[in-house]
């Protein structure tokens, strides 16, 4: 049978065993102090005075006188009036026995007493220990809501609030709020920065990308300066599609809050529909996939799972396979599945992240793209309450899974 080490028990139980133990141990201790004073005032091998009772002493019909020390000293003859010594040994056995038994009886019925009465007190300190332990468990539950969070910053506007005397735990709660007033402000001063610059980015490059335009476009250009323009034009391009990256994760990180009826297969088939033909086949497969929740928010994450599919594919006979459905516990499905280079799984959590490309190629002179496709795409899901899995292919590429709450 497998024994439950101390370690694995809970403070509750282990509060209860504390009280128990300690109960259980005073009474004994007070049974055992009330057993040797019992057994001191009690007396032992008794001695027993008897009162004359008759004639008055001279009177020939009296019995013998006492002693001097006031016992009575049987006669042989069992003289009328006085106990025989048979007599007087039964009654010392008597008050022995008597003894004996009060004594027995104490430790019988206290020791059984002391049982019940320690099984009432265990209880009263089970109960004790729960209402003890409750804001303790107000704290766990708050911070498992909000480790449970669809993102890492979701849920940190909760606070416990306890209240209460000022103990041990309402120190520990009011700590642990400071702490969540502290992660939301630097979660939220993150946002605003990264709003802020990608605004402030935007329109310079806006301008470069007209005067190159500009420059590009008269019939004098040489060759060289036309070369150059068009390369300048493909960076400004990627540093825009950047700086829209950027803005579209900011905002995607917040929970979507006005949600309207989207179908994510017409939004799949939009999408399919726009891709220019190229080396890569694409072709979709949707089926009803009704959601809730912003259509432009989730016309990008398909938009960027298909174009994934397409930018990181094999350069021959590659293709892409979008489809959509309704799971059978109440979600929808968009996947994305398509030929490409062997992925380890050991590297798939780190495609999610900003700015990492498969193979932690960061500084190639012709990137394919800015590294925040599928970090859009999980921010996306999670604001939308959903969740977003990727599973390496058999013989290279990717399948990238995202579930999301169907429509009520």
């Amino acid at each position: 049978m497998r024994r439950l080490s101390p370690a694995r028990l809970t403070i509750r139980a282990r509060l209860t065993l504390v009280y128990g133990g300690l109960f259980l141990l005073a009474g004994v201790l007070l049974l055992g102090v009330t057993y040797a004073l019992m057994s001191q005032r009690l007396p032992q091998n008794s001695t027993f005075t008897v009162n004359r009772v008759g004639p008055a002493p001279g009177d020939p019909t009296s019995p013998p006188a006492a002693g001097t020390d006031g016992t009575v000293t049987p006669m042989m003859g069992g003289e009328v009036g006085l106990p025989s010594a048979d007599e007087m040994k039964q009654v010392t056995q008597v008050a022995d026995q008597a003894r004996q038994d009060a004594l027995e009886a104490l430790l019988t019925q206290g020791g059984i007493a002391l049982v019940v009465v320690g099984a009432a007190a265990t209880a009263f300190g089970w109960l004790i220990a729960g209402r003890l332990l409750q804001p303790l468990h107000r704290v766990t539950e708050t911070a498992r809501r909000i480790a449970s969070a669809p993102d890492a910053d979701h849920g940190l506007h909760e606070r416990i609030a306890l209240t209460g005397p000022p103990d041990e735990i309402r120190e520990l709660a009011d700590t642990f709020d400071l702490m969540l007033a502290r992660l939301d402000q630097a979660f939220d001063s993150q946002r605003r920065f990264i709003g802020n610059a990608s605004h402030e980015l935007r329109t310079p490059l806006t301008l470069n990308r007209t005067l190159l335009e500009v420059m590009v476009v008269p019939e004098s250009a040489s060759p060289e300066l036309r070369q150059l323009g068009d390369t300048l034009l493909a960076v400004n391009a990627r540093h825009e599609r950047l700086i829209d990256g950027l803005l579209l994760l900011a905002r995607s990180e917040h929970e979507v809050a006005e949600r309207s009826y989207v179908d994510l297969a017409d939004v799949l088939e939009h999408v399919v529909a726009q891709v220019p033909p190229g080396p890569v086949t694409v072709r979709a497969e949707a089926a009803e996939a009704p959601t809730t929740g912003s259509s432009v928010l989730l016309e990008r994450l398909v938009q960027n799972l298909v174009e994934n599919g397409v930018r990181h594919n094999v350069p021959e006979h590659g293709w892409v396979r979008a489809g959509s459905g309704t799971g059978p516990d109440g979600t929808v499905w968009v996947r994305v599945e398509n030929t490409g280079p062997v992925v380890a799984r050991y590297e798939i959590p780190s495609l999610f992240e900003p700015f990492r490309r498969l193979g932690g190629d960061r500084l190639a002179s012709n990137p394919p793209g800015a590294g925040l496709g599928l970090s859009i795409v999980r921010a996306v899901a999670r604001a939308h309450g959903g969740t977003v899995e990727a599973e390496p292919r058999p013989g290279g590429g990717l399948v990238v899974t995202v579930t999301l709450r169907t429509a009520r």
